[in-house]
């Protein structure tokens, strides 16, 4: 039997929510809803082929495993989809922006075989803990600061993300039956993902003014996420980070230069054939969370929260 807990936790967003939730980083914060947009794509892409590959899983344990995670992944899919409606709410044009991440993952459904279904969602979770566990070992600067509502669902699913961080791999393994593939694929999968991060960030710029995101599409895309860190880490005059483009705070600000580089050794790590997740070390933060919700509190007020009847 699996020991996944579904926790179903009702987050509620309504007008009031800023787009821009995280003022003192809002390169951290604008990631952070591009995020919310992709997981809405995504985790109902995990729930579609995960319902496809059930019947196939011969172990009914694996079953087990399999019938938690995409219950997990739902509830998150379920509460992103709160937070987006929030944003289009203030900004329609967002819809836009919605439908067309909706829509990549869609199209892989739709002229994908499962296999390569099932190693898209395997490469892509395996990249989880350990980028998670950097931004949750730094709670304290890149989500409390931040609109408690919107910080709170990101700390809610990050812990579960790491919680379930086999989960993908051991249904594909159950069905693709082939530790090789998943690494065979997985240039393919960053294209396509990093793809579909971009047309959202692209679509930040068209339907929300700068002064709302306080943040730009070059600084939070892939290649402007790798060069502001390595900018705001190299022993440079701030004049100088000024004259080629770089405002701090970076999106990672708070992790040290040894955090990174073991978050980029471990991301490599996570494609390699033999890969295991169980093995990933683990944001302490996550322990606390689980908790803090074992324990009766408002998980959607995280740090202000009160226990609440269950």
């Amino acid at each position: 039997m699996t020991d996944l807990q579904i926790r179903k936790i009702d987050f509620g967003f309504d007008e009031t929510i800023p787009f821009q939730w995280l003022p003192s980083h809002p390169k951290f914060g604008l990631i952070a809803n591009a995020i919310s947009i992709m997981a809405i794509g995504f985790e109902k892409f995990i729930v579609i082929n995960t319902r496809a590959a059930i019947p196939l899983i011969e172990d009914p344990a694996v079953v087990d495993e399999a019938e938690a995670f995409l219950r997990q992944e739902a509830q998150h899919a379920k509460n992103h989809r709160k937070h987006v409606a929030a944003l289009i709410g203030r900004y329609p044009g967002l819809k836009e922006t919605l439908d067309e991440a909706i829509g990549a993952f869609d199209h892989l459904v739709e002229t994908r075989s499962l296999e390569f279904r099932l190693a898209y969602t395997a490469d892509l979770e395996s990249t989880f803990t350990p980028v998670f566990k950097v931004m949750l070992d730094h709670e304290d600067v890149l989500f409390r600061p931040g609109d408690e509502r919107v910080a709170s669902l990101f700390l809610w699913h990050f812990v579960e993300e790491v919680e379930h961080r086999s989960s993908a791999l051991v249904v594909c393994d159950a069905v693709v039956k082939n530790r090789y593939y998943r690494t065979r694929v997985a240039r393919t999968v960053f294209r396509h993902i990093m793809r579909v991060y971009r047309n959202i960030l692209a679509g930040f710029e068209k339907h929300v003014p700068e002064a709302d995101r306080r943040a730009r599409y070059r600084d939070v895309s892939p290649d402007g996420v790798r060069r502001e860190e390595v900018l705001a880490r190299l022993p440079l005059r701030s004049s100088w980070r000024t004259r080629l483009g770089m405002f701090p705070p970076s999106p990672f600000a708070p992790a040290s230069n040894r955090e990174m580089l073991v978050m980029a050794y471990r991301l490599m790590l996570s494609q390699t054939p033999h890969h295991r997740p169980e093995r990933e070390p683990l944001p302490r933060f996550a322990d606390g969370w689980f908790a803090r919700y074992d324990a009766g509190y408002d998980v959607t007020r995280f740090y202000t929260g009160l226990p609440v009847p269950r």
